[in-house]
């Protein structure tokens, strides 16, 4: 293992027990704000500690066994080499596994997400994928004890979404969610199809990063509220009162509609989280622009206009596009099961970063 790696792992290490120390001070204790900022700093160095723990103990018995052989023969010396070559792919394996751990991470796994879906190309047949697609991440999310709330939706005449948008709250949602953004397609024989024939059509998704009020700073007069009386599918309510809110961003353009609850005020809470989360998309991007680091990777840029994942169902396949990831249990997935998918882009998207490292 190189030196500086060592160094930084002692010091994090030491850092680990030190917080630990701290977290069972009751002074700190009595302070949860300070407690809590303190525990999160804790449990993000448990994997690194522990597998460096692992390491540092694998790289004790590789040494005493190499010590052991020298004085061995026989049956005894080829045990002990037999030893030694699983400990030593013990410890490249380990050591791969700190390296990847010890990567910057990105400052926005830890956020919670909005999500929209909007039909794509296909019409009626686009617009029911959208639903299938909203009850995968909804199933999904259940799996992950996250929860789902649904911010503003637009049904079409057979109950599938022309767009929906939904917030998932929960441990490190985005750090999983981010790699959805893009062109999802779908190949099967539409609901809507009476002579039998497969088509393709297909919905975009987009993953933004949930924005505090902190992150991005509106001016009350940059903005439009209208309200007016709610349509489509609905209650009682429907068409009965002005709840619905519809508000524009005038600097950018921006326009957010909501109009799914009753109360006009909570139409406008829910509104402006959308707005304040498109913001933040819109001026990182912006950003990243600027300082040209908006580059495709091997996972994809993210880009809500790219082609990620076909859904072949008449085969029960799934394509990730990106990785070149061909599943046969596309039933499974569309269930909710979509651990097998996302940990590869992880694991894809880890090994980039560790190549963008060396060089």
């Amino acid at each position: 293992m190189a030196e500086t790696i060592f160094e930084k792992l002692v010091s994090i290490e030491e850092k680990y027990h030190e917080l630990s120390h701290q977290l069972s001070d009751p002074g700190i204790i009595a302070d949860q704000s300070v407690f809590q900022k303190l525990a999160k700093a804790h449990a993000a160095m448990v994997d690194v500690v522990d597998t460096y723990q692992e390491y540092r103990k694998i790289a004790e018995d590789l040494t005493t066994a190499k010590e052991m052989l020298a004085e061995e023969t026989g049956e005894a010396a080829a045990m002990l080499r037999a030893e030694i070559e699983q400990l030593e792919a013990d410890a490249d394996r380990l050591t791969e596994k700190l390296r990847v751990l010890l990567l910057p991470k990105d400052p926005n796994d830890d956020k919670n997400v909005i999500m929209e879906i909007r039909a794509g190309t296909g019409g009626e047949e686009a617009a029911l994928f959208g639903f299938d697609l909203f009850r995968m991440y909804s199933r999904y999310a259940e799996t992950k004890g996250w929860r789902m709330e649904i911010l503003s939706t637009s049904e079409s005449d057979l109950r599938g979404f022309k767009e929906i948008v939904f917030m998932i709250e929960g441990d490190r949602v985005y750090s999983r969610m981010k790699f959805e953004s893009g062109v999802h397609r779908v190949q099967r024989v539409p609901e809507t199809e009476a002579g039998g024939r497969i088509h393709t059509s297909a919905a975009t998704v987009a993953v933004l990063i949930e924005a505090e009020e902190v992150d991005v700073a509106i001016n009350p007069n940059d903005l439009r509220v209208d309200v007016f009386r709610a349509g489509g599918h609905g209650g009682q309510c429907v068409n009965t009162t002005d709840s619905a809110v519809r508000i524009t961003h005038l600097p950018t353009g921006l326009v957010v509609t909501c109009q799914d609850e009753k109360s006009q005020l909570k139409n406008k809470e829910k509104a402006m989280k959308v707005l304040r989360a498109r913001l933040l998309e819109k001026f990182q991007s912006e950003q990243q622009q600027e300082m040209a680091q908006a580059r495709r990777d091997m996972v994809g840029s993210g880009d809500r206009s790219e082609r990620i994942r076909t859904y072949n169902f008449p085969q029960n396949r799934l394509t990730d596009h990106r990785i070149n990831l061909t599943l046969y249990h596309l039933d499974s997935i569309i269930e909710g099961n979509l651990d097998e998918v996302i940990e590869p882009l992880i694991t894809a998207a880890e090994a980039e970063r560790l190549r963008n490292a060396d060089q």
